[in-house]
């Protein structure tokens, strides 16, 4: 990575995870007694933001909270963490984004989520003058597609007369067609599916790298500059015009994979606004998410720059 600072802009989802131990998950009707309790801000919105500063870069987070004290939380958050939350929305009729996560005592746990303000960020929000001067300014706009697709749409044609790049990470669909992906989403530079809860799910966890370069070649042929495939602790693909590339993996002791995909994406985009190749750049945010590995949590488990490099230098040296 480049000695520069990069301008990164993120656009994503905010959320407060709200966390109970418990002895069983409660049954219809059923109380059951906690023990710890944890409230912190989080999302992927706000933790690649964080992500991103920690690498170096002058980030700026553009999401959307409620007028209550939790939206307080996650902006006193990101600002602790030398994220900008001037263009951070606020609504007034709606709640900020909640997750409110049980765990029992085997380590099982089970979740609810309110979207909350996070639905309610508009194209209009995004696309107002202030906000399309931050993202042409900025080197590499983040983006998590877990937002209305209008407002995802919004952003990336915004960055295109300006020659910012555009860091797309979202879920695919899979149908008898292909790949189902909205035509703005194809303009990304850089796009890194998410296959959570998809069909492809087990095949890409499997290593399935038939598969793997099948799915990049369809997003590369319909406009995509290049498609990053994360395989775990194998690596990642990363398939452009003139092929696929595999980037390998970290061997590292496996603690917690919580904030893996925080730290991979956020880190990748730190890369790509420092001028870096794709190629570069995944090999970064794999050394990133590697790290992540290490450390239970999400924020707590972001790497600084300087853990990225000196995993970097130590693997080459072997």
């Amino acid at each position: 990575m480049a000695g520069r600072i990069p301008k990164v802009v993120v656009v994503g989802p905010a959320y407060v995870d709200m966390a109970v131990r418990c002895a069983g998950f409660p049954g219809p009707g059923e109380t059951v007694e906690g023990a710890g309790f944890s409230c912190i801000p989080t999302g992927e919105g706000v933790n690649r933001a964080i992500s991103a500063a920690f690498c170096g870069c002058e980030v700026y987070f553009v999401g959307k909270v409620g007028d209550d004290a939790f939206g307080s939380m996650i902006k006193d958050n990101l600002v602790a963490h030398r994220v900008n939350t001037d263009y951070v929305c606020t609504a007034q009729a709606m709640s900020t984004g909640i997750i409110v996560t049980m765990v029992n005592s085997e380590g099982e746990n089970g979740s609810c989520i309110s979207t909350g303000a996070n639905r309610a960020l508009t194209s209009d929000e995004v696309g107002c003058a202030s906000v399309e001067q931050l993202i042409g300014s900025a080197d590499v706009c983040l983006i998590h597609g877990d937002l209305p697709e209008d407002t995802v749409s919004t952003v990336i044609r915004m960055c295109g007369p300006y020659s910012t790049k555009v860091v797309l990470e979202t879920k695919l669909s899979w149908s008898a067609g292909g790949v189902d992906l909205p035509n703005d989403y194809c303009s990304a530079d850089v796009l890194i599916p998410d296959f959570r809860d998809s069909p492809l799910e087990a095949e890409i966890a499997a290593g399935n790298s038939h598969q793997v370069k099948f799915i990049g070649s369809e997003l590369v042929a319909r406009g995509v500059g290049s498609v990053v495939i994360k395989m775990g602790p194998r690596g990642s693909f990363i398939t452009q015009r003139d092929g696929t590339t595999q980037i390998s993996g970290f061997n590292v002791e496996l603690v917690d994979q919580t904030g893996c995909g925080d730290a991979f994406a956020g880190a990748l985009a730190a890369s790509c606004g420092a001028g870096d190749s794709v190629q570069d750049a995944a090999r970064f945010g794999g050394a990133a998410g590697a790290l992540a590995r290490t450390k239970f949590g999400s924020q707590d488990a972001l790497p600084t720059k300087e853990e990225i490099i000196e995993l970097l230098q130590k693997d080459e040296k072997g």
